[in-house]
């Protein structure tokens, strides 16, 4: 059974000396434990990562916070005895009570042996993408390209698929293009290689790949997919739409729009549209 904790008793034996030194234990553990962490981060930081750094400066943190805290209470006259078998049973409690946070710390610990994203790569998780701030040992936390934070749990990372989108330096860009039934494919081939060419965000190594999709509602619908550094990954998306939309209509080319037709429809009743036509492939 554990011995009761008799606070006004407690009280009464506190005097100026111990609450001074309780106070110069704090401080100076205070500034200690920051010049500690630091050091030891910025050391890790040399060998390993940033993120590596950031984890172990708060592991610092909290085993000297917990150990300066102890010494303060033990310079106030509390009987650590009696600490110590509160601090198992409030464990216990605790351990009943936190199993989700146990199991992101265990995940955290995971996602940091793996390292499949590190701080700064841009992932995407279910329908959120965005740069990865912190690997901390409980969550990720992400900032969105509008500019929010996200604070993802690192067990549903742990059973989530991530795509890390700046993982390698280079990246495809897949455009999704569709032209009239009887274009001559082979010269659409040899504009779109010129329009390649012509932009200097574009690689030539690897080599543009030309896929043929399938005969559309409207056209013959294929991929042309071609590198570019993952810096420029927008910029030479977006200027190979237009770039490419010039030359097809430049030479002739029709870039159809899907159509539709409304039969049997009279002039005093409200028309409907079929929004799933069938289609002919």
């Amino acid at each position: 059974m554990l011995p009761s904790l008799d606070f006004a008793a407690l009280i009464d034996t506190l005097h100026v000396e111990s609450v001074f030194r309780a106070a110069v234990v704090l401080i100076l553990g205070i500034v200690l434990t920051r010049l500690v962490g630091r050091g030891v981060g910025r050391m890790v930081e040399v060998r390993l990562s940033a993120q590596e750094g950031m984890v172990t400066r708060r592991l610092i943190t909290w085993v000297l916070g917990t150990l300066i805290v102890v010494t303060a209470l033990n310079e106030l006259g509390f009987d650590l005895r009696v600490l110590l078998g509160a601090a198992g049973v409030l464990t216990v409690a605790l351990g009943f009570a936190s199993q989700t946070s146990a199991s992101n710390l265990i995940s955290g610990l995971f996602l940091m042996a793996e390292r499949p994203f590190v701080v700064g790569d841009y992932i995407q998780v279910d329908d959120r993408t965005g740069e990865v701030l912190s690997i901390d040992l409980l969550s990720v936390k992400l900032r969105t390209f509008d500019n929010l934070l996200v604070r993802v749990p690192n067990e549903d990372i742990i059973k989530k698929h991530i795509v890390n989108l700046t993982h390698f330096p280079i990246r495809r860009v897949d455009l999704k293009l569709r032209v009239a039934y009887g274009s001559d494919m082979d010269h659409v081939r040899e504009i779109l290689a010129r329009v390649a060419d012509d932009t200097p965000l574009c690689m030539t190594e690897p080599e543009p790949l030309f896929v043929f999709l399938r005969m559309g509602e409207s056209g013959i619908e294929f991929q042309y997919s071609i590198w570019g550094t993952r810096d420029n990954y927008l910029d030479l998306l977006n200027s190979m739409y237009t770039a490419v939309e010039a030359a097809l209509r430049a030479e002739g080319i029709e870039v159809p729009l899907p159509k539709r037709s409304v039969v049997g429809a009279r002039a005093d009743e409200p028309v409907r549209l079929d929004t799933h036509p069938a289609t002919r492939d």
